[in-house]
């Protein structure tokens, strides 16, 4: 995607406290943009919500904010109410230009985090506003979670045999990047659009040999069945009709199910298979570089 030069815009940011949000504010100032950062608390307030946008004269406005938990309760209060308050706020402000960063698994809802995704992106698509919806791969961060127990000399956990799932993850400056690439980009407005960090796809499998041999040691790896997750989704939902933390861990064993089992590339419409080759790349920065700095970093 070809990159628009950056012109100064007033620009309405959403979810600046979390991982991305925070490399995108970073991205909007150094581009010189000029940027007001919404608390949660002004998200949660009809008024207070229009009132900052319209008295910053918002151009632009983009959300990066997602349910932390992906509860049902979770994401149908940050997922789609919050975003649906930011979109009446952006109208009524007369912003131009929304723009969304959703996630790749959307393509194939089966999670209630996923359904309120996509009720707001089909609400923001019909709401008459210039709209950019972007669901990246995965993330450096959501892949980083063994590096530790690979430098105390424990296996790297996989699933099955490590191959079932593949993904091109995107660095969090990368991902600013592409995101602030689309204002005042016509070639990235009214569109969807998914995006993964530089190839090749890599499997969880890999990941693991990737971290062993950064750290000097022999591959040693723990195989978990993605099963224990479906038996631990049917037990805690005998209990969901009777306790709200019941079906709240139901959803949670579906979602690690869900992660354990579904790549996050995009899905071929044609054959109905995960395609390396249709997730488009972007960026510059490499898991393997990520990797060599959290190990330096210790």
């Amino acid at each position: 995607m070809t990159e628009a030069p950056p012109s100064p815009r007033r620009i309405a940011l959403a979810g600046a406290s979390g991982t991305i949000g925070a490399a995108v504010l970073r991205r909007l100032q150094g581009d010189g943009h000029h940027v007001a950062v919404l608390p949660r608390a002004t998200l949660a307030d009809d008024r207070k919500l229009a009132q900052a946008l319209a008295e910053r004269g918002s151009e632009v406005v983009i959300s990066c904010i997602a349910s932390r938990s992906g509860a049902p309760r979770d994401a149908r209060a940050v997922d789609y109410e919050a975003n649906a308050r930011l979109l009446a706020a952006a109208r009524g402000a007369g912003a131009a230009h929304f723009i969304l960063l959703s996630a790749i698994c959307v393509q194939k809802p089966l999670l209630a985090f996923q359904h309120a995704k996509l009720r707001f992106e089909a609400e923001l698509q019909a709401s008459g506003i210039g709209y950019t919806i972007i669901r990246p791969t995965a993330f450096f961060k959501s892949l980083s979670g063994q590096v530790k127990r690979v430098k105390a000399g424990k296996p790297f956990l996989i699933f099955g045999d490590g191959n079932l799932t593949r993904c091109k993850p995107i660095s969090d400056d990368d991902l600013a990047r592409f995101i602030a690439s689309a204002i005042d980009n016509p070639a990235m407005l009214g569109k969807v659009l998914p995006i993964g960090g530089p190839g090749p796809a890599i499997s969880l499998r890999e990941q693991g040999d990737l971290l062993f041999a950064l750290t000097g040691q022999e591959p040693r790896f723990r195989s978990v069945s993605p099963r224990m997750f479906d038996y631990a989704e049917r037990v805690l939902r005998l209990g969901a009709p009777f306790s709200a933390w019941f079906a709240e861990k139901a959803e949670y064993a579906l979602i690690a199910r869900y992660y354990a089992t579904e790549s996050m590339l995009v899905l071929d419409p044609a054959s109905g298979a995960y395609s390396a080759d249709l997730t488009p790349e972007f960026g510059t920065e490499t898991l393997e570089a990520h990797y060599r700095r959290l190990i330096a970093e210790g």
